[in-house]
């Protein structure tokens, strides 16, 4: 059997990659183990095991090294007659849980280099609190909070989702995915665009209301590439692909631009904005907008215009035109008014 046992390491270590001696250092423990428990035994004893021949030897540690009278530099063999039977089981057991064990690991350094990566997975159980999705060699955990307001995810449905965390738990890697991040987003334009992939065309910024609403920023590495028809595609094919996949969500695609003013005026898009008036101490626009266009830059519910400072990282307010002059003008008589008293 001693034999045998050698050769299952051996063959463990090449089909597993779990080290040979690993798991005999971890039998060594567990025979030791076995043994105190079985044989009642309160004191030090060493296991042995021959790596070639597989004999498995186990030896009394003497508290005297003077006082063994046998030469073994301080222990005595006191290997029972039906340790192999004690061997075998225990062997099995260790094997067991080295196994389980080494898959685990294997499973999170696999995953945990993957945080940020976009994957298809299929939809296996789904209730109030999560939706478990099943990515092949591993299940991950779709939370509620990382769900899309209004969407239903079917038994048997394939979905993408983005990888946004691994752990490393008792039971394996527990793999987090998300439908509402960011990089969702940016990982399906990759996907679908050829010149963001190949860096031709960069996602600068990425402002999202999960399920409702999303704008992008989008810059060229080559003056001969548009970057917003790159993304939209011929007859809006490739942004189509990606709003089929959010069910319907909203994308405005605008161009980048690292003058404040226009990226603004881009954000603001499809609204027609007259003027900005930039802070850049405090990161502030004051934003003037045709009487008929104020309800359009601001949105539903404010929703342009909160997509618009996420995607620019300054804070904005909103004007119409006669809003603006007749602000303006009440500022204008304050000042005479105030130049008259003096």
């Amino acid at each position: 059997m001693n034999r045998k046992l050698i050769e299952a390491l051996k063959e463990l270590e090449k089909e597993k990659g779990i080290k040979m001696d690993t798991i005999i250092d971890a039998l060594k423990d567990a025979l030791s183990a076995s043994y105190k428990k079985i044989y009642d035994a309160d004191y030090r004893v060493r296991i042995d095991i021959d790596d070639k021949s597989g004999e498995i030897r186990v030896f009394k540690l003497l508290e005297d090294e003077t006082d063994d009278g046998e030469g073994n530099g301080g222990e005595i063999e006191i290997t029972p007659k039906d340790f192999g039977r004690i061997t075998a089981q225990t062997a099995k057991q260790v094997i067991r849980q080295r196994i389980k064990e080494a898959e685990r690991e294997i499973m999170f350094d696999e995953f945990k280099d993957r945080v940020g990566d976009l994957v298809t997975g299929i939809v296996q159980q789904n209730d109030s609190r999560f939706t478990l999705v099943d990515l092949g060699k591993v299940e991950a955990l779709l939370p509620q909070y990382e769900q899309v307001p209004g969407e239903r995810y079917k038994h048997g449905e394939r979905i993408k989702c983005f990888i946004s965390d691994v752990r490393n738990t008792t039971k394996g890697p527990q793999v987090i995915v998300s439908r509402t991040h960011t990089g969702l987003i940016r990982r399906l334009f990759e996907l679908e665009v050829p010149e963001v992939s190949e860096k031709v065309v960069e996602i600068r910024s990425i402002a999202r209301e999960a399920g409702y609403r999303t704008k992008i920023a989008v810059f060229s590495n080559d003056k001969n590439v548009d970057p917003v028809g790159a993304c939209v595609g011929p007859k809006g094919s490739r942004v189509r692909m990606i709003v089929d996949e959010l069910e319907g969500e909203k994308i405005d695609i605008v161009d980048y631009s690292d003058d404040p003013v226009i990226f603004i005026k881009n954000a603001l898009s499809p609204a027609r904005v007259l003027k900005v008036l930039t802070d850049e101490d405090r990161k502030f626009g004051l934003i003037v907008v045709p009487n008929d266009q104020l309800s359009l830059a601001i949105g539903k519910e404010g929703q342009n215009a909160r997509l618009a400072a996420k995607l620019t990282g300054w804070k904005i307010d909103i004007k119409s035109e006669k809003q603006f002059e007749d602000e303006l003008n009440e500022a204008r008589r304050e000042r005479i008014e105030q130049k008259e008293k003096t």
